[in-house]
């Protein structure tokens, strides 16, 4: 890989992390509106914008080729109509707790959540764990445990964000759809069921507010493009980048959102989310130090393995 392939895949990938860490700023405006409301223009209007950047892409009948075979194939859609479910819940549990100042506990659920995925890998894919990543799952766990016990709360919220989105991350690699085409064909899955909803089960409330405000619309409207443009930066991103660098970028967007959560919006950062967020820390810290070493022993075994064959 070269130096300037590796510096394009750091700025996409970074700036995809980024506007995921600064969108409580975005469902903030929207805090008026109904999380169920802003869910459903989002999943929408995401599906209508990416129609558009298939078009751009030309890969539209390449989607269309894609969307006829899995509909043939049950074994296919299953997956496919799973990601779309536990997208769509990981939408509304964020923007819902964005909205109602659970913020801190949002950013939780993210830096829990490349140790949720180590454990679904177990589970469902047989990996195998080394003994420092390990450590850093049981750490992360009795972070959580212990804050459970001795604070009497349980941090629900930051667990459905974790494990919905490991269990997508888990569907996906099932699909092994390109992103474009993956997120369009999710949307397109759950965009009747959010038309439905909008048309016949919003409350009259929150109807009658939101058709009175075109900005407010307008807001919908952009929450597709917002949910889309990330997405697309990550995946031009992550292509270019190895993945150990692609998971330390990761934790730009939790970190961006803490930051929001404490100085911005000032919700309390009491003394059991202090120890539940250390212990997370340290073992997210284990777990870093974990991709590293795996690297070098990669780069060791592929040097001897050169010098065996030559």
């Amino acid at each position: 890989m070269n130096h300037s392939s590796q510096m394009k895949g750091i700025f996409y990938t970074a700036s995809s992390y980024l506007l995921w860490g600064l969108l409580p700023l975005y469902w903030k405006v929207l805090d008026q509106t109904a999380a169920l409301d802003i869910l459903a223009h989002r999943i929408i209007w995401s599906f209508v914008f990416m129609c558009g950047v298939l078009l751009v892409l030309r890969q539209w009948k390449n989607g269309v080729k894609v969307f006829q075979s899995l509909w043939g194939n049950r074994k296919a859609l299953v997956p496919l109509v799973f990601s779309s479910v536990l997208i769509s819940v990981n939408w509304y549990v964020y923007i819902w707790a964005v909205n109602h100042g659970y913020i801190l506990e949002a950013s939780l659920g993210y830096y829990i959540n490349p140790l949720v995925s180590i454990v679904l890998g177990i589970i469902f894919l047989k990996e195998k764990l080394s003994r420092m990543q390990t450590a850093a799952v049981l750490l992360a766990a009795a972070g959580v445990l212990i804050s459970a016990v001795q604070y009497g709360s349980v941090p629900y919220i930051a667990l459905m964000l974790a494990f919905s989105f490991g269990l997508y991350g888990l569907a996906k690699k099932r699909t092994a759809l390109t992103s474009a085409i993956g997120l369009t064909l999710e949307t397109m899955i759950i965009a009747p069921v959010a038309v439905i909803y909008l048309l016949f089960f919003r409350h009259p409330e929150h109807s009658q507010a939101a058709s009175t405000s075109i900005g407010t619309m307008l807001l919908l409207f952009l929450a597709g493009v917002l949910t889309a443009i990330p997405l697309l930066f990550f995946a031009e991103g992550a292509k270019k980048l190895p993945l150990y660098q692609v998971g330390i970028l990761q934790y730009i967007a939790p970190t961006i959102t803490l930051c929001l959560g404490v100085f911005v919006y000032h919700e309390p950062f009491s003394s059991a989310k202090a120890f539940t967020f250390s212990c997370i820390w340290a073992a997210l810290v284990l777990f870093t130090l974990s991709q590293f070493k795996w690297k070098k022993q990669s780069k060791v075994f592929l040097k001897r393995k050169k010098t065996y064959h030559s």
